[in-house]
């Protein structure tokens, strides 16, 4: 007969997420909790309080990481649990949170048994994933990787024109970077998908392989202002007109690679912006995703075709890259771990890849690191309608519990 598994607590799981979405909840129960906020400031509080009662040692690193350790009976390079407790303006109760308290759950359950861990368990807090009040996403995780100069970020500016060092230090979380995380047996992401497919395909868990590559260009179309109601239609240089052209051209040639590859046009400007003028100057963005680097060659080769492009109304077409990022590959051995968790307890799963960043493909770099994924409804995220069921945010962290005990068994 198979012995019983340990499971966590569903009801205490889902009661923390309420109690962590209060720090900032909206009035339609979403959260906002920018990064060093005083909401941010009082969930960490919380958090801190939490594992204080745990008997966890807590330490904080000079960006504001929090990290929480049940000591294990062997010195030995922790096994690291985490995400984030920051949110967009107007954001879910899921995101990034549901990560931090996985493992505030997987401990209170090994605690709760009587389970001594021979390896450290440490709870991670990152800071400023989101990037909605300091640029850029992933900052701290950015920094600790080696990806960001330390000196740049603190230098960030909010709308409000305070620094991410002031903010830092006003939260009173600025650290030493002496406690920064540097090494690990495995770090364990939980994140909703922040995307409809394992909803659509009726499946509770992603085990993620990985987080995608992508392309960042802009577009500058330059043409010439006039008269909106006196120049005739086969005189005018109308740089609107040639960027609807070369937008219907880019969809045209992109949607043509692959099947799996994903493009988005999020910004545009025309100038003068006035309607009795004919425009002389659009810019908009571009960006493309894909896990296939050879995909991605292939969208800047036709990118940096485009300004020969023959319908541009006689209008100049410049491209400027802005940046770009490779595919991060997650820990082969921790993904299959993960699989095999999410197997044995009976979970519908698949492999899949996150087109979102994260801070675990910053610490890919650093430790053995995998996430895994939970349906968000609706593939709704980064707003108020974010959801995901207490039955599905439960069964990932029973992946993660039922990872790290065979982990603790070996």
């Amino acid at each position: 007969m198979q012995k019983q598994k340990l499971m966590i607590n569903r009801e205490r799981l889902k009661d923390e997420l309420e109690r962590f979405a209060n720090f900032g909840r909206t009035e339609k129960n979403g959260v906002t909790r920018l990064a060093l906020s005083e909401e941010d400031r009082l969930v960490r509080d919380y958090f801190c309080s939490c594992c204080e009662e745990l008997g966890l040692e807590i330490k904080i690193d000079d960006m504001g990481c929090i990290y929480a350790t049940l000591k294990g009976t062997e010195n030995k390079a922790p096994i690291v649990i985490g995400s984030h407790l920051d949110s967009v303006k107007r954001g879910g109760r899921f995101d990034g949170v549901l990560g931090v308290i996985a493992g505030l759950e997987i401990v209170r359950t090994l605690v709760d048994n009587g389970i001594k861990p021979n390896i450290p368990i440490t709870i991670v807090n990152f800071t400023n994933e989101e990037g909605a009040r300091f640029e850029p996403s992933m900052m701290a995780s950015g920094v600790i990787s080696g990806k960001f100069d330390k000196k740049t970020m603190l230098n960030k500016v909010d709308l409000e024109g305070k620094t991410f060092e002031q903010a830092l230090n006003a939260s009173r979380y600025a650290g030493d970077e002496a406690n920064r995380l540097k090494e690990g047996s495995a770090l364990l992401e939980l994140h909703i998908e922040q995307g409809p497919i394992l909803e659509k395909e009726s499946l509770s868990i992603g085990i993620v392989e990985c987080v995608v590559g992508m392309a960042c260009y802009e577009f500058e179309i330059l043409g010439e202002s006039n008269h909106a109601g006196t120049t005739p239609m086969n005189m005018r240089r109308d740089a609107l007109f040639a960027a609807n052209h070369l937008i219907t051209e880019i969809r045209h040639r992109l949607g043509g690679l692959d099947s799996d590859l994903v493009y988005t046009i999020g910004r545009i400007n025309a100038f003068p912006n006035i309607h009795t003028v004919i425009p002389n100057k659009v810019i908009f963005s571009l960006e493309a995703r894909h896990k296939n680097p050879e995909v991605i060659a292939a969208v800047e080769e036709i990118i940096q075709g485009l300004p020969q492009f023959s319908l541009n109304e006689d209008c100049e077409i410049k491209t400027t890259k802005l940046w770009d990022r490779d595919t991060v590959w997650f820990d082969k051995d921790i993904c299959h771990r993960l699989e095999q968790s999410a197997q044995s307890l009976g979970y519908s799963n698949k492999r899949m890849v996150s087109g979102a960043g994260h801070d675990a493909q910053f610490m890919a770099s650093v430790l053995p690191t995998a996430m895994v994924f939970v349906p968000s409804i609706n593939g709704k995220s980064h707003c108020e309608e974010e959801k995901t069921t207490w039955e599905d945010c439960e069964k990932g962290v029973n992946v993660l519990l039922d990872t790290v005990l065979t982990m603790l068994s070996e």
